[in-house]
């Protein structure tokens, strides 16, 4: 696989859209500084490129395999790994009181974004890691950080999350697994759990499993549930390991993607765990992980999306098929006019996601490193806002774009052996995992909407006014055109808002529900162009050819997606009558 990552696109987007330079000089980010942001993007680059990406297809086509001993990676992963782990890449935005550099998690989504394009498989590993480290880092005690923070940080171990059962997945509250607690304080975990992503690997030594299971006499349902640190080598007190513990991988669950990553039903007899945070108060915990992998998530969307436009490009300028004006003999297909089309929608989609994405993680470093308590409170609540939109509208970009990408590849990309179907297959599980789509859709209305009456959707609103305003002072008709589009979509977005908030406080939930998922789907597009016509204006005074890239994604993407925002609003606030008073008739529902 060729890739090639967009270091200026990534580096413009975090310093221009996302505005990371507002990170500079704050508490807790004082490794951080913008004259590092640029080599630090080119060294991801070069691993991405040079150890990453060639092992995709390969990996997807052989895929890992369990033997006696336990799972053992596609060839070439465990060396990839020990370049990952020995570049400090683990522990890039981890405090440096655990090892880590203390930088931006903002600049660490850049760097994310390039290995999940180049191997989304292998990066899957990584960013378990991650939220394992966020969760220690909230809910674990002094002893549990000392012994295992040090170790998850340097990369030396990785982590895992262990949810799903067969018998509950988003319902976490009808899990089984049992913790029954020991003489020493230890509890002994017993259960089985499913779809659990590097759920056992030969990578490192130890694995470090975050388990939700039950203690005995605990209420049902969520409130009952608590979290568990499980490894897979238990260590002893001077940080040595020890004996094997009583976990292992007994099955690896067969898929349509992401071969190269170990996706494995794991069995707990008995395993020794420790308790994490309080009792029955598991699932608030592993939010904690969760909230990490959702925007995680939310960039795999952007880094597979990234991908397969770079795959379709380049497919684009060498496959000969038709003829065109000034091309002797059969042009290549990009020339053609629909296929330039189906390429910018590809690149001004990746745009928006990568945008929003980006935004969020600045908003997620303000609300934990200002000292000032206002700027906290305000990017915590954009934090909150953007985190199911940066999920949900960002792999749902990416499963789109992903399957332009075959559509451009013709009959190639429907050929199973070529990276473009392999991207495809890859995309589709991102909006499935870490809360579907649809979760994430409720939690936006729910949650980050009517827990604040609006407030945080009002002021990104406010913010879209003035990105109009600015765009319609420069006078140039192409940004005055922009401004209309992104004005008339911001109106089409307040009303819908309006209208699902008055729908919640009337308590007519299920109206607003039925609309949930179109409503994040038009939020996303408004926010994502927003951010792109803030791209544009950032732009002009860049040099020609980067300030006509930047024109052009905003002004498509204002003609498209901008454009339909107002007649997407009726679809939203309407059909959710019409939707509760048929849908049981229509699948014979009593």
């Amino acid at each position: 696989m060729a890739y090639d990552a967009p270091i200026t696109e990534i580096e413009f987007c975090l310093k221009e859209i996302a505005r990371i330079g507002d990170l500079q000089g704050l508490p807790g980010l004082g490794a951080y500084d913008e004259d590092i942001l640029r080599p630090v993007l080119e060294e991801a680059a070069k691993l991405a490129r040079d150890v990453l990406a060639p092992l995709n297809q390969t990996g997807d086509s052989q895929g890992a395999r369990l033997e006696d001993g336990g799972v053992i990676a596609a060839d070439g992963f465990k060396a990839a790994y020990e370049a990952f782990r020995t570049g400090g890449w683990m522990g890039l935005a981890a405090p440096e009181a655990w090892g880590g550099q203390g930088l931006p998690r903002a600049m660490a989504l850049g760097v994310l974004e390039m290995f999940h394009a180049a191997n989304m498989a292998f990066t899957l590993c990584p960013m378990l890691s991650f939220g394992a480290i966020e969760a220690l880092l909230a809910h674990g005690t002094d002893d549990q950080k000392q012994m295992y923070l040090p170790k998850l940080v340097a990369g030396d171990w990785t982590g895992t999350m262990n949810l799903t059962e067969p018998q509950a997945g988003s319902d976490v509250g009808a899990l089984t697994s049992k913790a029954v607690p020991n003489a020493d304080g230890s509890y002994a975990i017993t259960g089985q759990k499913i779809y659990i992503t590097w759920g056992d690997h030969d990578l490192t030594d130890n694995i470090i499993h975050l388990v939700l299971a039950r203690i005995p006499g605990a209420p049902t349902g969520s409130k009952g549930v608590s979290l568990f640190l499980v490894p897979k080598v238990l260590v002893n007190s001077d940080g040595s390991l020890g004996a094997r513990n009583a976990v292992k991988c007994i099955g690896l669950e067969r898929k349509i993607g992401i071969h190269a990553s170990p996706t494995c039903v794991m069995e707990y007899a008995g395993a020794t765990g420790w308790l994490i945070g309080e009792a029955n108060k598991g699932l608030a915990c592993m939010f904690t992980m969760m909230n990490s992998a959702r925007l995680n998530v939310g960039l795999e969307g952007v880094g597979v999306g990234e991908a397969a436009y770079q795959a379709a490009f380049s497919y684009a300028q060498d496959r000969k098929q038709g003829k065109a004006d000034g091309v002797s003999g059969p042009a290549p297909i990009l020339h053609h006019a629909d296929v330039r089309r189906t390429l910018i929608t590809m690149r001004a989609r990746v745009a928006a996601a990568r945008a929003i994405c980006y935004a969020c993680g600045v908003s997620a470093d303000l609300a934990h490193a200002s000292d000032t308590p206002s700027i906290r409170a305000t990017a915590k609540a954009r934090e909150d806002l953007l985190t199911p939109i940066a999920k949900a509208w960002s792999t749902d970009m990416g499963v789109d774009v992903a399957s332009l990408g075959v559509q451009v590849h013709g009959g190639m990309g429907f050929m199973s052996d070529t990276l473009a179907a392999q991207l495809y297959r890859d995309a589709r599980i991102a909006p499935i995992y870490e809360g579907t789509n649809g979760i994430q859709a409720i939690d936006l209305v729910g949650r980050k909407l009517a827990g604040n009456g609006g407030a945080s959707m009002r002021a990104m609103l406010t913010e879209i006014d003035e990105t109009v305003r600015l765009a319609r002072s420069t006078n140039d008709p192409q940004f005055v055109q922009l401004a209309e589009r992104l004005w008339a979509a911001s109106k089409a977005l307040a009303e819908a808002t309006d209208w699902m908030l008055a729908r919640m406080k009337a308590e007519e939930q299920d109206k607003a529900l039925a609309g949930a998922t179109a409503y994040l789907g038009l939020a996303g597009d408004v926010i994502g162009g927003h951010f792109l016509a803030r791209a544009a204006i950032a732009a002009r005074s860049k040099e020609t050819n980067f300030r006509a890239r930047q024109i052009a994604l905003a002004g498509f993407f204002a003609e498209t997606s901008l454009a339909s925002a107002p007649g997407r609003v009726p679809g939203i606030v309407e059909s959710g009558d019409r939707f509760l008073d048929n849908s049981r008739a229509l699948f014979g529902i009593e």
